[in-house]
């Protein structure tokens, strides 16, 4: 076809207009220098756990990523919570099963398809307009994987438990006040939850992170706009409301509790034999993510001494730093039962809803297959301390 000089003028000045818009400042003004401007990925290109950061991270206000990122002052345990599984070696397996390891447990009479739980975490209104029932969707399509709930949910228990069918436990912060502890224990078990987790850390903290940023407005976690917290009882302004925890809380509270009871934030052998003398059913291994105290030990580093004061006679849970299939293994070598995953998916959540929550911890689930195959494990029983070599120094 034959061009006229008027059909390659209109076509040079609309190249000459489209330069103009694109070099305009005006035009400029409206990129965020913060963020990249790539497509977001389909669901299927994703290939590990720590993909989903990324999306997330271009969906999300700054405040409600800061909010899933950060951890307690300088974030000093927050980083050595992911650097402890790189002290920690896999051997290979010289011969392999014939057959796909075996990853099935029963845990507190609950059949899981692989030792993997969702940490609670709060706040998921922020992520997904979905919420924790997005979450609790997203496990469930997972090999119905556990949700710990956060008492700290921005959606109430019995809204989350109604949209899914696969398992859920509560995690619950002690009150001082026993009749409004109560009334939260009533809803959570009368909603289905099948275990009870007490959180006993996270004492006094300060985000950094969340302080450089005071620009922003402040994410709720809550359904409700939060009443203003108590100003501090003490003359340095450390935020106090749980520093009156104590073990005798755990007996006051037994007689409510008609579903297995554990104690989450133990980070030594004595505490962990002190749960089994009050009666709990499981001990549950976490620093909260690196959000409790900093420069505190990594929760790898201390859980070999913690499954050794437990030595078998409850579930020990573990959770802190873990990203890819090969983290679970080496928890599960070390002494956990079952590992819990919080960071991972609420990326998931944020990035693609309820497929990202079900992308993610399929990924985890596979990955931990191939770990076993690799190191010659066929089921979780074979899983033991002969398959690391550990270097904490």
């Amino acid at each position: 076809m034959r061009h006229t000089t008027q059909d390659l003028t209109r076509r040079a000045a609309a190249k000459a207009f489209a330069a103009f818009v694109a070099a305009s400042p005006l035009l400029r003004g409206q990129i965020d220098p913060q963020r990249g401007h790539d497509r977001v990925p389909k669901l299927d290109e994703l290939i590990s756990a720590l993909d989903f950061e990324a999306v997330a991270h271009a969906k999300l206000p700054r405040q409600a990523y800061n909010y899933t990122a950060y951890g307690t002052d300088g974030e000093f345990t927050l980083r050595r919570n992911r650097e402890a599984f790189d002290w920690v070696q896999l051997i290979p397996g010289a011969v392999s099963s014939p057959t796909p390891p075996q990853t099935g447990l029963e845990l507190f009479k609950t059949q899981l398809s692989a030792p993997l739980l969702i940490s609670p975490t709060a706040g998921h209104l922020m992520l997904h307009p979905g919420g924790e029932s997005a979450t609790h969707q997203g496990a469930t399509a997972a090999a119905n994987t556990p949700l710990l709930v956060s008492n700290n949910a921005s959606q109430p228990i019995d809204q989350i438990a109604a949209a899914a069918t696969g398992p859920l436990w509560f995690q619950l912060y002690p009150r001082e006040d026993l009749n409004a502890t109560r009334e939260i224990l009533d809803k959570a078990q009368a909603s289905g939850c099948r275990a009870i987790v007490v959180t006993i850390d996270q004492q006094a903290s300060e985000y950094e992170r969340e302080l450089h940023d005071r620009h922003l407005t402040p994410v709720s976690t809550r359904r409700a706009p939060a009443r203003a917290p108590l100003a501090p009882s003490n003359p340095y302004r450390i935020r106090d409301r749980r520093l009156w925890y104590t073990w005798k809380y755990f007996d006051q509270i037994r007689e409510m509790v008609k579903v297995p009871m554990l104690a989450k934030g133990i980070l030594t052998a004595e505490d962990a034999k002190l749960c089994l003398e009050h009666g709990l059913d499981g001990v549950y291994v976490s620093n909260h993510g690196g959000r409790s105290i900093d420069y505190g030990p990594s929760t790898l580093e201390v859980l070999p001494e913690i499954a050794d004061a437990v030595a078998g006679r409850v579930p020990v849970l573990f959770d802190s730093g873990i990203r890819r299939g090969s983290d679970i293994l080496k928890a599960l070598a070390l002494g956990a039962t079952a590992v819990c995953v919080g960071r991972v998916p609420r990326w998931g959540l944020a990035a693609y809803g309820p497929l990202g929550v079900q992308r993610v911890l399929e990924i985890l689930q596979a990955e931990l297959v191939q770990a076993m195959a690799a190191t010659g494990r066929p089921t979780l029983a074979s899983v033991n301390r002969s398959l690391v070599r550990t270097d904490f120094s």
